[in-house]
């Protein structure tokens, strides 16, 4: 990056810093695109005339409410829900739900931020937004949760539409939550429509949804180790969080022939040096799913080591997916995973490495797939999921496997077009972040100044 660039990133991220003030994840989502971005378009008048970076850092509308509803002692409850719209250039708002203490304005921009580039890379129709609730479904009835969705639901069914903004889940928003939020949906609007993606097989709901973003994660690790003569199969991996993302990142590690070691949750990880497929990885699913049990237990259940507290980044690995949250990969544990040899890290949460962490993984030449890129298998389904509620038809599983696979090497390649470099090395943060704004911006050009 020259002077003159550099200068106009350091003024670009102070505008951007005095105008989201307090908002850190927000500030870090954009300036990682922004470090990709302005280079790109310094000889490229029409992006810079038109302020095109500028006009996406900032949401097409912010939507705040409050959500009242009662527990079950009959004591009245107070949170705050949200929905961020951040730009629709190139279709619907699309993005998740997030049900979590920790949510507030910042999470929720930098994720429908995120979401803008990470569905134009898709090559769907949707455009980016994100939202949700400082509620904490843990610990919560059934009827809590009912209760919470149907009151979060009876306010923001007025601001999304199939055409307009379609939700899906999130963190702290699974099947459980997805069905009383659509029920609600349909009670008030008195319609049948495919408003909210992730819905069960029988009300509208697609097959490999719950899968998606974990094999996507994988699919786009397969597609760099190949760019560079490598495979899988052999290959040991680390993962963390051991929710959908990475319980499917595993399974299909395990397929590709690879052995994953790890998995995590807030009160630590399990080590399990023989790999965790088949019936292992069956009886975790039961844990988190039906039993929404401890990570420990497995160490109980299976004889291994347990670290309570800890990341899985220490274990030494081939390849490594952090599944968990954003900002769970700090710069000591990249270069902890980079001094024990791993080749290659695949995002399969939302901005799950920080800032120092990203400079290590790219200075030292490791395969580094961010997150818009890698997690996008997700949306890419739940795009899959709306088109086929639009006709009325649902694709058979392997039909949409096949399109998945397709549109998570199309994403790929889009990243080598974008980020590769002189010496052969693909920057994937910098081809993703090229190739997701371009199509955007383009649309946003053809608009006009709106």
């Amino acid at each position: 990056m020259n002077a003159a660039t550099h200068t106009a990133l350091h003024d670009f991220m102070q505008k951007i810093e005095k105008r989201n003030p307090n908002e850190p994840e927000f500030q870090q989502a954009v300036a990682e695109v922004a470090t990709s971005v302005l280079p790109y378009i310094q000889d490229k008048p029409l992006y810079r005339e038109a302020r095109i970076l500028e006009r996406m850092t900032e949401p097409d509308r912010v939507i705040m409410f409050r959500v009242v509803w009662e527990d079950d002692d009959g004591n009245v409850q107070i949170n705050r829900g949200y929905r961020v719209q951040n730009n629709n250039a190139i279709g619907p708002y699309k993005g998740g739900l997030r049900f979590h203490p920790s949510v507030n304005l910042s999470v929720l921009k930098f994720l429908a931020f995120e979401q803008t580039f990470k569905n134009s890379l898709t090559g769907l129709p949707m455009g980016g937004g994100k939202g949700g609730a400082d509620f904490n479904p843990k610990g919560r009835s059934n009827n809590e949760v009912m209760r919470f969705c149907q009151a979060y639901m009876t306010e923001l069914e007025r601001h999304i539409g199939e055409g307009t903004d379609v939700p899906a889940g999130d963190i702290g928003v699974g099947a459980r939550e997805i069905g009383y939020l659509f029920g609600q949906h349909k009670r008030l609007s008195n319609q049948f429509t495919g408003v909210l993606t992730g819905k069960g097989l029988e009300y509208g709901g697609s097959l490999v949804r719950t899968e998606a973003t974990g094999y996507g994660a994988v699919y786009f690790l397969e597609d760099m180790l190949k760019h560079r003569g490598k495979d899988i199969e052999g290959c040991v991996a680390t993962i963390s969080g051991s929710g959908n993302v990475a319980l499917y990142a595993a399974e299909k590690v395990a397929q590709l022939g690879g052995k994953a070691v790890t998995l995590s949750d807030s009160s630590g990880f399990i080590h399990d040096p023989e790999g965790i497929a088949g019936d292992k990885l069956a009886w975790v699913k039961a844990l988190k799913e039906q039993r929404r049990g401890r990570i420990s237990e497995y160490a109980e259940e299976f004889g291994v080591e347990f670290f309570p507290g800890e990341r899985p980044w220490k274990i030494p690995c081939d390849v490594a997916l952090p599944c968990a949250t954003q900002n769970e990969l700090s710069g000591s544990d990249a270069q902890t995973l980079v001094d024990n040899g791993c080749m290659a890290v695949s995002e399969g949460a939302n901005m799950p490495t920080d800032q120092e962490g990203l400079d290590i993984f790219v200075s030292n030449h490791i395969m580094f797939a961010p997150s818009k890129a890698a997690n996008a298998g997700g949306v890419a389904v739940s795009g899959l999921e709306m088109s086929q509620n639009s006709v009325g038809i649902s694709w058979e599983e392997d039909e949409l496997d096949r399109r998945l696979r397709t549109i998570m090497r199309g994403i790929h390649e889009q990243c080598v077009e974008y980020g590769s470099g002189d010496n052969g090395y693909v920057n994937y943060l910098k081809g993703a972040n090229i190739a997701g704004f371009n199509k955007v911006a383009n649309a946003m050009l053809a608009y006009g100044v709106m």
